[in-house]
């Protein structure tokens, strides 16, 4: 009973003497359970909602106004033709476009019928179910309301229209995340465990000082995990498309060329891991908790950006899987081209860069 009361204090004493693993016991539950209970929530928030209002009378400028202030929607311009609402969902402008058919208000008044139309942007399935099924409650109170003002019986017909994913397939949702996670999970995790196991057994320090510069190193540990992330990459676009039947409508072209990109930055960020890591186990635990948690949560992979708490929004602008997420959706489900996803690009341009610079740092520091 005395040695194992002294194995059980040995115990305690490393646990407590070991800070990453204080921080997986304590830590991450406080994250999961503060992230989860912000950001999982199915409500409507800030939906960037568009009009193309044929009729721009009363009722149905009253109606937009009922809408816009109902703390659900943002307005997000006026569309002059029905042509303009596949831009507009193209450039992420608005993901809900309201129309109003000629003579709306004559109409209600002299035949007690009329039609609206919602358009709804579907790549993400149950935010627009839910921003049409919010917005059809909103028009029905208004007209409820107004039921003393307008002859009975009346009637109006509300037509919805789901574009880009017209069954509302959760596939289509899923898959592009999950291209996503893998392919930033598997290539930093690759290259943070490789470089970190050359530092582990000591194989680094020779390697640093030879004559090899640290852009070389670099490149040298890197290139044949580019290869064969994006022999992952392909994989995973030939999966999404002929065995979850998720169309890719766009240039193929493109979408490798932005899938490359994306590798290296995973890859960037990986080495960047190595140089702050001395041990295989630190590196594969920054690599997993530090960014599968943040993907899954705050990326818009799952959970709509718009339903978090401005500083958690803050923080998913500084993660690369929201806006590659954004760029493989445009490109696979909408048929965008460079021109609609070159912000996003340059975005995941800099990234890359950030990291490549910060890991040769590191190395020249090793060096020094």
């Amino acid at each position: 009973m005395k040695r194992f009361l002294g194995f059980v204090r040995k115990e305690f004493r490393h646990i407590f003497r070991d800070p990453r693993t204080l921080g997986i016991l304590f830590g991450l539950p406080v994250v999961m359970i503060v992230l989860f209970g912000y950001v999982v929530s199915s409500d409507v928030k800030d939906i960037r909602i568009a009009i193309l209002d044929h009729s721009k009378d009363p009722t149905s400028r009253e109606i937009v106004r009922k809408i816009t202030s109902s703390g659900y929607f943002i307005y997000a311009g006026d569309l002059q033709s029905e042509k303009e609402i596949a831009e507009v969902f193209e450039s992420g402008e608005a993901k809900i476009v309201l129309m109003f058919g000629q003579d709306f208000e004559t109409r209600i008044k002299t035949e007690s019928t009329a039609s609206i139309r919602l358009v709804a942007d579907a790549s993400d399935a149950n935010s627009a179910q839910l921003a049409v099924n919010y917005a059809q409650a909103i028009i029905s109170s208004y007209f409820l309301s107004k039921s003393e003002e307008i002859s009975l019986p009346w009637q109006i017909n509300v037509k919805s229209r789901m574009m880009y994913n017209e069954e509302l397939s959760g596939v289509y949702m899923v898959v592009p995340g999950l291209m996503a996670l893998i392919l930033i999970l598997i290539s930093a995790l690759m290259t943070s465990v490789t470089i970190a196991r050359e530092k582990e057994f000591g194989t680094m320090e020779p390697l640093l000082a030879s004559p090899l510069k640290a852009i070389e190193i670099i490149l040298g540990k890197v290139t044949p995990y580019v290869l064969l992330s994006f022999v992952n990459a392909v994989t995973i676009i030939l999966l999404g498309v002929f065995v979850f039947h998720v169309p890719l409508v766009g240039s193929i072209a493109l979408l490798l060329a932005e899938s490359m990109l994306y590798i290296t930055l995973s890859l960037s960020i990986g080495v960047f891991i190595s140089a702050v890591s001395n041990t295989q186990q630190s590196a594969m635990m920054i690599s997993m908790f530090g960014l599968m948690l943040p993907t899954i949560l705050i990326s818009g992979f799952i959970f709509p950006i718009e339903n978090m708490p401005t500083i958690l929004q803050w923080f998913s602008a500084l993660m690369p899987v929201r806006w590659f997420i954004i760029i493989i959706k445009g490109i696979m489900l909408k048929g965008t081209g460079l021109a609609f996803v070159w912000k996003e690009t340059l975005i995941l341009l800099g990234m890359t860069l950030f990291f490549i610079l910060m890991a040769v740092r590191r190395f020249k520091t090793r060096l020094e």
